[in-house]
């Protein structure tokens, strides 16, 4: 919640630096990190907080039974999502630390257990040059909590199916 006030800085910063002093290489591509972080990490948060976006033109209307179908649905199909999107994140964060191969997952295994080394890790293009795995971590835990929370509202839709009060 409080990462739209380090995207603010961030951007302030570079407003002064480039009015007053030399402008800062840093600057745009922090504050790129700075939203995607906010906006990764603000998805799990809005579904838990039921404050996410749903389509009020027939839904509003339907009767709790109705919208716990319907949620039960839409909820299957953004798990199958995010379990794609889960597969490029960690493949791509394993790209980052590099790994050219095909698994993963096996990579990150590897890694704990001692038996994979990291290479030559991937740097922006930029002049700035900042390492890319920190950002590609944050999008895994992102994509991570988002899961929980819709396996939380599969379930949650689950017992409304059942008659239970949540």
């Amino acid at each position: 919640m409080y990462g739209i006030f380090v995207l603010i800085g961030i951007l302030l910063w570079s407003s002064v630096s480039k009015t007053f002093f030399l402008p800062s290489l840093w600057t745009l591509e922090m504050a790129q990190f700075a939203m995607v972080t906010y906006y990764i990490l603000g998805g799990p948060y809005s579904i838990q907080m039921g404050s996410n976006v749903r389509m009020d033109l027939l839904y509003g209307e339907w009767s709790d039974r109705k919208k716990a179908w319907a949620d039960l649905f839409t909820v299957l199909l953004l798990i199958f999502y995010l379990g794609v999107l889960l597969w490029g994140a960690v493949s791509s964060a394993a790209y980052s630390l590099g790994y050219w191969g095909g698994t993963p997952f096996l990579f990150f295994g590897g890694l704990l257990t001692g038996v994979e080394e990291i290479g030559t890790m991937e740097r922006s293009p930029t002049a700035w040059r900042p390492y890319l795995w920190p950002i590609k971590a944050i999008m895994i835990l992102g994509i991570l909590l988002m899961l929980l929370q819709c396996l939380s509202e599969f379930l949650k839709d689950l017992l409304r199916l059942r008659g239970e009060n949540i």
